[in-house]
């Protein structure tokens, strides 16, 4: 996602005003959320599946991770060092009454484990956990969610979301999810325009999307005839938009509720890169939830 982290885990790199935005976006959403429930019973959680260290600098775009399918196309921008996810969360108000930040690299976690000091009120309801991401989510969602409700915001560095995982986190029917799609920076990459993709593309799509029919959604192969009648294959590949609505529709067959136009975050070169979606896990507070975060959204799009 056009981010580094140092070697001693200091910070995040990151390119383009898009990573500002998606971060905006989330303070606005997280600081709404604990403010309508503050006056319930339920337990308030906040999960981050790619915290980093808390911090991030927009200064350069940086592919150096291996997980990264492709670079960022974003252009250097430096920027003072700011708020990254992690520290956004524990700076909201109304408080979550818990914090849980994921990351595989043992760098970051360390990173993490730093904001205790730094938020030494919230340092006993924090929880850094070194791991997958999808494995960690999965196992959180497999626990008793009756009383507890949370937001998850799934930022990662490329494809590595499963769908088994969101379905996952939409059966707790408690937690209301954050996502960044990688439109721009991955599936459409993934997509050649021939129609020939090879089998490991294939498979990572099958995992992202949860299914196979993504191939006769996003192609449509008409058979031709030319003037000596010999037949010819032409294929015609989905737009970005196709591409979109087809994900945000699979994530309404698992999800309460799903805001029906995305964020759409672009470089500088004004390119899609990903869709910030936005879903809705527990039916009873779907209508307000998803009011609040299509009206956040409405700058983004």
């Amino acid at each position: 996602m056009g981010r580094k982290t140092t070697n001693d885990g200091k910070a995040h790199k990151f390119g383009g005003d898009w990573t500002t935005t998606k971060l905006k976006v989330l303070e606005r959403y997280l600081k709404e959320y604990t403010t309508a429930l503050k006056n319930t019973n339920f337990r308030k959680g906040y999960i981050d599946a790619f915290a980093g260290t808390g911090y991030r600098d927009p200064g350069r775009d940086d592919s150096e991770d291996q997980n990264i399918l492709f670079p960022d196309l974003a252009m250097d921008e430096p920027q003072r060092l700011l708020d990254g996810s992690a520290r956004i969360a524990l700076k909201t108000e109304p408080r979550f009454d818990k914090y849980i930040f994921i990351e595989r690299s043992e760098s970051r976690c360390a990173a993490l484990d730093g904001l205790k000091r730094e938020f030494p009120d919230k340092a006993a309801d924090m929880e850094v956990r070194l791991g997958d991401a999808n494995r960690e989510i999965q196992n959180l969602c497999n626990k008793n969610w009756r009383s507890n409700r949370a937001v998850l915001f799934l930022d990662p560095y490329g494809m590595q979301v499963d769908w088994a995982t969101i379905e996952a986190v939409a059966r707790t029917k408690a937690i209301d999810l954050w996502l960044l799609f990688p439109l721009g920076m991955g599936v459409n990459r993934l997509l050649k325009r021939t129609g020939e993709i090879p089998e490991s593309w294939r498979a990572r799509l099958d995992t992202l999307l949860g299914t196979k029919d993504w191939y006769d959604e996003f192609y449509n192969v008409r058979v031709e005839s030319d003037l000596f009648g010999n037949e010819m294959r032409r294929i015609e590949k989905a737009t970005l938009e196709t591409i979109g609505r087809y994900f945000n529709r699979r994530l309404k067959s698992v999800f309460a509720g799903v805001v029906e136009e995305p964020g759409v975050l672009k470089n500088k070169a004004n390119c899609p890169l990903y869709l910030l979606c936005f879903a809705v896990g527990n039916k009873g507070g779907k209508d307000i939830a998803l009011r609040i975060a299509d009206h956040i959204l409405n700058g983004v799009r």
